[in-house]
């Protein structure tokens, strides 16, 4: 009995929805709007212990639903959403958070939190992401827009925000599969460099150099970005920082200041949050060890401590909303495909994922931002930006 009063002090003010909750006895409780036809309903086919939840509820109920020890029939992103901009729900609540452990970010770890997120396989990802294989927020000109134009798109958005000039030189750091890079070289006539830590996506832009015969003028190198060299007139870096780790974000900044031309540009992308930085246990603990998400003010804070001005700042948060939703469709058609690969519980909780991602960037529970940075007195640059 005492169990079922804290999963309804749980539960009680999360939903505005009508959300029915079956739990593991058979019994029924209905939460937020009694009225009309249930739009959610959860199912508990095992009963999670109490001390589990209050230690940490995203944590307890991810790994639940990952298990199959908790069912959803209804749609799981609209569900998470109703969660969110419910001010005194489980994610708000501190009565149901816990702050996580320090992480380290060494150069090791680092290199160990890289591969176990991109360095699934290359034939993984290609599964459900767009032929760019490009794992990152897309730039929606308009909502009609296919997630590969859309991919396409957002690179020529960045490189149009650096003022590039060919024959000069760009630097990515985190460079995924190389489409920033690649895109830069050939069609802006600059010479480009990569870095990353992720074996799979260094080998598979070193095949597509050498097919396409881009040696001059594209590189990619497999390093850590504290070890690099050498000054750049652009340095782009897409959704990088958040896996820094907040207590290296200062050093990350200074690599940025102190590779970046005294009148070069840099644009920093990455996920942001509004209202201060924050962690999620779940995400951390099977999707991004060593996630960190920075707030804006704290970005800023590093970005003017290492003598860089910010030109510019964009936010692209429904853009990612939008990103996320391509992305579930394509996972959800190849969903016998990624379970036969892997297992049902590493699909759920990818899915699990990439649904609540979406939910949180409709919520505005998280952002993603756009950075244009410049050493003081650049006074070379275009007084303002057409895009």
């Amino acid at each position: 009995m005492l169990d079922k009063e804290v999963y309804n002090q749980l539960f009680k003010p999360s939903f505005s929805q009508k959300t029915q909750v079956t739990f593991w006895d058979g019994s029924v409780k209905e939460y937020g709007n009694t009225e009309g036809e249930v739009i959610f309903e959860i199912i508990f086919n095992e009963k999670i212990p109490v001390k589990e939840l209050i230690s940490n509820a995203s944590l307890a109920l991810g790994e639940a639903y990952m298990d199959k020890k908790i069912e959803i029939k209804g749609n799981v992103q609209a569900l998470i959403y109703d969660v969110y901009n419910q001010a005194n729900g489980f994610f708000h609540n501190n009565n149901f958070k816990k702050w996580m452990p320090k992480e380290k970010h060494t150069k090791k770890q680092s290199a160990h939190d890289i591969h176990s997120h991109y360095d699934l396989g290359n034939d993984f990802y290609e599964m459900w992401l767009d032929r760019t294989l490009t794992y990152s927020c897309a730039y929606f000109k308009t909502p009609e827009d296919t997630l590969e134009q859309a991919q396409i798109n957002k690179v020529h958005h960045i490189l149009d925000k650096l003022f590039i000039q060919p024959n000069e030189t760009l630097l990515d750091i985190g460079c995924g599969w190389g489409t920033l890079i690649l895109t830069a070289a050939k069609e802006y006539h600059v010479k480009a460099k990569g870095i990353t830590l992720s074996e799979e996506q260094y080998q598979h832009i070193q095949e597509v150099i050498a097919k396409e015969h881009l040696e001059e003028i594209v590189s990619v190198e497999l390093m850590d970005y504290r070890d690099l060299k050498g000054t750049f007139d652009h340095i782009t870096s897409v959704g990088m920082f958040e896996h820094v780790g907040s207590e290296n974000l200062q050093e990350y900044f200074n690599v940025v200041s102190q590779h970046l031309a005294p009148n070069g540009t840099a644009l920093i992308h990455g996920i942001s949050r509004q209202q201060g930085g924050a962690k999620n246990a779940w995400i951390n603990q099977y999707i991004f060890p060593g996630g960190y998400i920075p707030g804006v003010t704290e970005l800023v804070g590093h970005i003017t401590e290492n003598d860089l001005q910010l030109l510019d700042l964009e936010s692209l948060r429904r853009d990612y909303q939008y990103t996320l939703e391509h992305w579930t469709k394509n996972f959800h058609q190849v969903a016998d495909k990624v379970i036969e690969q892997k297992d049902e519980a590493f699909y759920r909780m990818w899915d699990l994922y990439l649904q609540a991602c979406a939910a949180s960037f409709q919520a505005s529970n998280i952002d993603v931002i756009q950075y244009l940075l410049v050493h003081p007195n650049n006074n070379t640059i275009p007084m303002h930006r057409n895009v």
